[in-house]
């Protein structure tokens, strides 16, 4: 009997070291897809895990909240104050102001510094009473700044802050540890007077005392307060946020996980490679008493040893590749989510060792099933040269019968619905749809190379034999193929997916966006920041020459059963350019819009139906102010701007709830005949003293698609990165046919063939595989993205894509692999060039 340690040696590691450029390529597959699994777990955690965190770093300790939309009255925080419930109570304003040196939005918060100095450091928020200056101090609030250790600013220190439509500077009177959460805080007074929210806070934080629960005062306090006003646990909108953040990070994750797939196959024929090359060394091993166990684990260690190299490299390359993808994910959070201000990228000891386990799981899970067929075979199978090729050419009928089962089973589990919010089902169609396809390919190759001979006999021997080899090696080819194809039909899917995403939101805002012009406060944008404007300024551009109407929009954050929301109110239809519908119905804008004018009607997004169950002529109930009110739900339209869910009522009608006549936005009309640049330049001029942001028609559109451009920049990051790892793999595999073609390539060369025809053949080679790869990954990516864009998509977010072709894109794309395919081969066809054909010869 051989020892397991020495069969290992003999049989696995020492045979290792005569292929290092093809065992290179084999780990730094793994490498990829290890780097990528980790960088988006570190980065989707820094990314999604850290917004509004400076609020929630000086949140104290309390276990109570107190919001309404539009603000909570003051009366109520003198309830509070005065109230026989013990309640330690800390009234907050919430906001984001703008650094105007860097334009970069930081959270400003509004405390009783007075009041809540002390208690503040009590609760280890950071702050102590030098903070605040000393008893001799004596300053105006109104002017005073204090900053977190983050920003390096001094005490004493002037700083221009833009804060809603105007810039004000402000002195720095005190620096607190941040804990490297920067926050600018402001007396509450002072910051209610820089926001425009004169009489009312956003936030109440309520400690209560613990002799109840949360939720018993939670009912208490809600039975005695204004049916609008809501109080809930600390930190819900928090756990809100991030829920609605679960399915970004889980189809994130999922989609990390391709370029590991694709690297699955090239282990898989990494190992199905070495159990060919050594069929003659585990039929001796077997014929002097190794055991089929022996051979299985002698395999399984092999993988395991490339799995563990690759994710030994992966780690550190994942936590590189992190610092990137953290900043993509970051634009995305914000641009459709929520205010985010990535966090710090942690490497911790669980992240390296989920590393681990994916690099080295992914890589024993691929190796088995060629691992156990090595065990499986007798000596005299695994020393006959061939019999797994003549198998496979044999079960080719068979494996394509199950990839249509597989198919039609993938068809009726893409109409099952969600589970929890997720589109697992939809996953799961599309892991069938992959192995479907994937299981065709052996039929697919070998159809196409029976074609091809005929075809290819009138373009030379060389690209004959070429056909005909890929033909005699189905197995291996098959594997190729499918990695590559598997790596292309993702690429293409999401390709599709995404631009078909794209064309829907270009005609989406062509019908959209009406107005000539819009105006909004200065500062980055971000889905839930709602900076307001002077309702001077509506009045003064109103007034000007060649503006025929100017429609005023006012947004506010609302919590729909348990779901961050948006909802707006606009000056509707001032103008006679009105968009085209794009309403579900199809009725005509004005019908629709004549229903809000008229009623306690709205009209709500597509995705806001989709997470709330409702439907047309359903009534909704919002909290406005301190009221509670019902509206009917007059239509629902397509909406592309927001994943959140968007609420839209008359402007008048809301008034009535919250009579703030400041607006967000403006829309402003010119007239006919009007000159749109001196329009523009009559409103630059108005706008003058304030810090508002004017955009065109086209301008808006233009940073619609840019942002639309950076949300996905990320994915198109990822299917890149699983591109190269299949082409990698085609370089090691063709390098392993050489290798194992010694002697078929020596015998061209005794029969005459040139160094400059081995070339051909071989590059030939490569660009057949290339050629089926592509072929076979457009056709399994169009089926995948339907799954994407009807079925993953719609449960995981709402939006109806209408599909379209990135005609131009794929075609590029699926170019540029087919090059890299070819280009693949050369290091391969070098080495076949340089093979000693009588040295071949012999040691065959």
């Amino acid at each position: 009997m051989i020892g397991k340690g020495k069969l290992f040696w003999r049989l696995m590691v020492r045979p290792l070291g005569g292929e290092p450029v093809r065992m290179a390529l084999t780990v730094l597959a793994i490498a990829l897809g290890v780097a990528v699994v980790l960088a988006i777990d570190l980065a989707g955690t820094a990314a999604t895990g850290s917004f509004h965190s400076s609020m929630e770093a000086l949140s104290g300790d309390y276990n109570l909240e107190v919001t309404a939309t539009g603000g909570v009255p003051d009366a109520i925080v003198g309830q509070l104050a005065t109230s026989d419930f013990n309640f330690s109570i800390s009234p907050r304003i919430e906001d984001f102001a703008v650094i105007a040196e860097t334009k970069k939005a930081v959270v400003l918060l509004g405390l009783d510094l007075i009041g809540e100095t002390n208690k503040l450091q009590s609760k280890s928020a950071g702050f102590s009473p030098a903070d605040f200056g000393s008893e001799e101090t004596n300053f105006p609030f109104e002017e005073s700044i204090w900053v977190g250790k983050s920003f390096n600013w001094k005490i004493g220190d002037k700083v221009a802050l833009i804060i809603g439509d105007r810039e004000r500077t402000y002195v720095v009177r005190g620096v607190y540890d941040d804990k490297n959460q920067p926050a600018i805080v402001m007396d509450i007074a002072a910051a209610q007077r820089a926001v425009n929210r004169a009489g009312i806070v956003d936030r109440i934080l309520v400690h209560a005392p613990e002799s109840e629960s949360v939720s018993s005062w939670v009912a208490r306090l809600s039975a005695i307060f204004p049916a609008g006003i809501q109080v809930r646990a600390e930190g819900t909108a928090t756990d809100e946020n991030r829920k609605m953040l679960a399915a970004f990070r889980w189809n994130l994750k999922l989609l990390s996980y391709i370029a590991l797939i694709v690297g699955a196959f090239l282990i898989y024929n990494t190992i199905s490679v070495s159990v060919v090359r050594r069929r003659s060394e585990i039929g001796i091993a077997r014929a002097v008493g190794a055991s089929r166990a022996e051979i299985l684990l002698a395999f399984i260690c092999e993988a395991a040893m490339l799995g563990s190299a690759g994710a030994a490299i992966g780690i550190p390359l994942g936590r590189i590749m992190a610092s990137g993808a953290v900043n993509l994910m970051g634009a995305t959070v914000n641009a459709l989510y929520v205010s985010s201000r990535p966090g710090e990228i942690a490497l911790n000891v669980s992240s390296i060792l989920t590393a681990l386990t994916v690099g080295i799981g992914v890589a024993v899970i691929a190796a088995y099933a060629p691992a156990k067929e090595a065990a499986q075979v007798t000596p005299v199978e695994a020393i006959a040269r061939g019999r797994r090729e003549f198998q496979v050419r044999v079960h080719t009928s068979r494996d394509f019968f199950v990839a249509m089962l597989l198919a039609i089973a993938a068809a009726i589990l893409a109409k099952l619905p969600a589970i929890g919010g997720k589109p697992l089902f939809g996953y799961l169609a599309t892991l069938m749809v992959i192995t479907a396809g994937t299981l065709a390919i052996p039929a697919v190759v070998k159809l196409a190379m029976q074609c091809a001979n005929t075809i290819l006999k009138w373009s030379g021997v060389t690209v004959l034999l070429a056909s005909r080899s890929l033909l005699g090696s189905l197995r291996r080819t098959s594997v190729l193929v499918g990695a590559l194809a598997t790596a292309i039909a993702m690429m293409t899917a999401v390709g599709i997916m995404v631009g078909s995403f794209r064309t829907t939101v270009i005609q989406w805002m062509e019908g959209e966006v009406p107005a000539d012009f819009y105006l909004r406060p200065a500062g980055s944008h971000s889905v839930d920041r709602h900076p307001t404007i002077s309702p001077l300024l509506a009045e003064k551009l109103a007034e000007l020459p060649g503006v025929e109407a100017v429609d005023q929009l006012r947004a506010y954050e609302i919590s729909y059963e348990g779901i961050p929301t948006t909802v707006a109110a606009a000056t509707l239809g001032n103008s006679r350019k009105q968009s085209r519908s794009d309403f579900i119905s199809g009725r005509p804008s004005e019908e629709v819009l004549g229903e809000l004018r008229n009623e306690n009607a709205v009209v709500v997004s597509e995705t806001f139906t989709y997470k709330h169950k409702v439907k047309r002529g359903d009534t909704i109930s919002l909290n406005l102010g301190t009221s509670r009110a019902a509206f009917r739900i007059a239509d629902v339209y397509y909406d592309y701007g927001s994943e959140r869910g968007f609420i839209l009522m008359d402007r008048e009608i809301m008034k009535k709830f919250l009579p703030d006549e400041a607006p967000s936005n403006l829309a402003v009309y010119i007239a006919n005949g009007a000159d749109p640049a001196e329009v523009r330049a009559e409103i630059e001029k108005t706008t003058s003293d304030f810090r508002v942001l004017i955009f065109s028609n086209a301008d808006l559109r233009r940073e619609a698609v840019n942002i639309f451009d950076r949300t996905f920049a990320i994915t198109y990051a990822l299917e890149a990165i699983a591109v190269l790892v299949a082409v990698m793999g085609v370089a090691g595999a063709l390098l392993a046919l050489v290798i194992d073609r010694k002697r078929e390539l020596g015998l061209l060369r005794f029969l005459g063939a040139s160094g400059a025809q081995i070339r051909r053949m071989i590059l030939s080679e490569a660009a057949l595989l290339g050629l089926l790869a592509n072929a076979a990954g457009l056709l399994i990516g169009f089926a995948l993205s339907l799954i994407l864009i009807f079925v993953i998509n719609k449960q995981s977010f709402g939006w109806t894509i209408r599909f379209h072709w990135p005609v131009a894109v794929l075609c590029a794309a699926i170019s540029l692999i087919f090059v890299a395919t070819v280009l693949a081969g050369f290091y391969p066809a070098r080495i076949a060039v340089r093979l000693n054909p009588i040295e071949v010869v012999h040691e065959e």
